[in-house]
């Protein structure tokens, strides 16, 4: 269990909301609207479901929730930002306020006892004690049964927020003691103009990383502020129109594993040596020392931990490219129906005109399929990357004859 992360701003504010805890939250007015009410004392309830797409911020909005309700202001302020209770909450170092994340495949029961055991202790402050649990759909059965009757007995100042993709994820049980807040996709206006506002990214680039994320926050972002992730993506989107050979399907396969691992590892390479020299020093070990009987088992309980989070790092950066690819394949089936405006992928519209000589939207709604199967035996059933790649690779192949 962990104190609050660093979060990515989520809501491009209105005026009066200038300064505030939710102009983190790039296009939620309705939810905004919802949870301010309930901060300021209408339709308060000990537990909320925040479900909404990847990117949309579903756990800003569970961590600006929580500094409205720690707020030290009147309650029609609650959420200003700028008192103590705000700052703490949004910095992650709120008493009251505990996150469960995980870098692993699952969120395990172990952890989630952790948190029911601190949901059971009285705040230290005057306000309610919150805990929220980041990618609730993680949990394991036996966690969910942990939580369920933590969340069926509360405690009366305790909160509980779940935040996880759709309802379906979350135990039926669970779903019906929440209330929910829904999330939903920012548009590329709302995402464009947070950009240019609180980064300082010119009109254009802002324009550009908010199609090309696809509403995804943290996407954006990256694709805003780092060279090398735009010409990452700009690799992996040319690619639809060069997969003409056999050969080209399998070296583009693997260019995207070896990029997916390197991108990986430059992700938890700083943090994995950050855990070791953690552990070293808990255990009093020094180079070349005396090591205590505890230390083996505790080093190899630490790297088995950071083997998950490189492996589920590798899919994440995967599952990126392959929403990109989709992107590709649809921007081509609009062109091809005439029902394109602006194109996610408007930088290479030459390119996508190319995927839209060489096939047809229906071809390209079969390749779209051959993507998300892909993905869900990464994801799913375990598959190597590898494997799973290859194969999507060729079922994207240019059909022989049409290409250039």
């Amino acid at each position: 269990m962990t104190q609050q992360p660093t979060h990515q701003p989520t809501h491009l504010p209105t005026h009066q909301d200038a300064g505030t805890v939710w102009e983190r939250l790039v296009g939620q007015r309705p939810a905004i609207k919802a949870l301010r009410t309930a901060a300021a004392g209408h339709g308060m309830s000990h537990a909320w479901l925040f479900t909404g797409p990847p990117g949309s911020g579903r756990s800003n909005a569970a961590i600006a929730f929580a500094a409205a309700l720690q707020c030290e202001n009147a309650p029609g302020d609650a959420g200003c930002g700028r008192c103590h209770g705000c700052h703490t909450t949004m910095v992650g170092s709120h008493a009251d306020v505990a996150v469960i994340r995980t870098e692993k495949l699952s969120i395990g029961v172990d952890e989630v006892r952790d948190l029911v055991r601190k949901a059971s202790l009285s705040p230290v402050g005057a306000g309610r004690q919150v805990l929220i649990v980041e990618d609730a759909d993680r949990l394991t059965e036996r966690a969910w049964n942990a939580l369920l009757k933590a969340i069926e007995e509360p405690g009366e100042r305790t909160v509980w927020m779940l935040c996880a993709p759709t309802l379906e994820d979350v135990l039926p049980t669970v779903v019906s003691r929440c209330r929910l807040v829904t999330l939903t996709t920012p548009t590329s206006p709302d995402v464009a103009a947070f950009l240019s506002r609180t980064l300082g990214v010119p009109d254009a680039l802002a324009s550009y990383a908010a199609r090309a994320s696809q509403g995804h926050i943290g996407r954006a972002r990256a694709l805003a502020t780092d060279e090398a992730t735009r010409n990452r993506r700009r690799e992996v989107v040319l690619y639809p129109a060069k997969l003409t050979t056999l050969g080209g399907c399998m070296q583009a396969a693997a260019n995207l594993v070896e990029v997916a691992k390197e991108e990986a590892e430059a992700i938890t390479a700083e943090l994995d040596a950050r855990e070791k020299v953690d552990l070293d020093a808990s255990y009093g070990v020094v180079e070349r020392g005396r090591r205590p009987r505890e230390y083996a088992p505790a080093l190899s309980a630490l790297e088995k931990g950071q083997k998950t989070r490189a492996k589920r790092r590798v899919l994440d950066v995967v599952d990126r490219s392959l929403m990109d690819l989709v992107s590709v394949y649809r921007d081509a089936i609009a062109v091809a129906v005439g029902a394109a405006g602006a194109l996610v992928n408007e930088e290479i519209r030459p390119d996508v005109e190319e995927v839209v000589r060489t096939s047809s939207p229906e071809l390209n709604l079969r390749r779209i399929d051959a993507i998300f199967e892909a993905r869900e035996q990464m994801l799913e059933f375990n598959v190597p990357p590898a494997l799973a790649l290859e194969a999507m690779m060729v079922a994207l192949m240019v059909p022989e004859g049409s290409s250039r």
